[in-house]
């Protein structure tokens, strides 16, 4: 049987609503330029508003280097109407470098989810009680041998993590948008970091956002 042609069978909306899910949360996703921040944050938001039952708006921007500078994609992801499509203070923040986090720290709430790949990353701001820390980039190399899945592992742990959306919409996001050489990869990434999640026991408590 075709692998990919199994995968696209499954490309239908998923139906399954996400109990316990916050109201809204403002996402920031930041690495550096050809980490696939943006992809991943069109990854994300897609996964929200077509395949899940939620609005969903992103945003983009880059350092002054178009490959190697900082960058990042800012998401919302609401259960209800979004009348202003930026991010005023993160309720989430994925890092993959320090040059990341040390430029985007300020923009998490204190009880927010802090999310960095300790690859790159080896100093993380005291004050922030729930980080969550993996090994995002050296995981997609020992075991994928692809170093570009490093963002869809960490979309994984954040779907895990939040449960903001849908495992299945993240896998049918994901179908819908990277190249078929890679499918198998990617989908192989969002099983592992949804695997880092599980056998870490981390939670994040939801009860902080949104003054819940």
């Amino acid at each position: 049987m075709n692998i990919l042609k199994l995968f696209k069978k499954r490309r239908v909306r998923a139906q399954t609503e996400i109990p316990d899910k916050p109201e809204r949360l403002e996402i920031v996703l930041s690495g550096s330029g050809g980490q696939g921040m943006i992809l991943a944050g069109k990854i994300l938001s897609e996964a929200a508003s077509i395949y899940d039952t939620k609005e969903a708006v992103m945003a983009q921007s880059y350092g002054p280097e178009a490959r190697g500078g900082a960058s990042k994609a800012e998401i919302i992801i609401s259960s209800q109407s979004i009348y202003y499509p930026r991010v005023t203070q993160a309720d989430i923040l994925l890092a993959m470098t320090q040059e990341a986090l040390d430029k985007y720290v300020m923009s998490l709430k204190k009880e927010g989810l802090l999310v960095v790949d300790d690859t790159f990353i080896k100093e993380v701001p005291q004050g922030f009680v729930n980080v969550f820390k993996a090994p995002f980039s050296a995981l997609a190399i020992k075991l994928l041998n692809a170093p570009i899945v490093a963002n869809i592992i960490a979309l994984g742990a954040i779907a895990a993590i939040t449960k903001i959306i849908s495992r299945e919409a993240l896998i049918q996001a994901v179908l819908a948008r990277v190249p078929e050489k890679i499918l198998v990869s990617d989908r192989m990434a969002i099983d592992t970091g949804f695997k880092l999640v599980n056998d870490s026991n981390f939670q994040w408590s939801k009860r902080s956002v949104n003054g819940k």
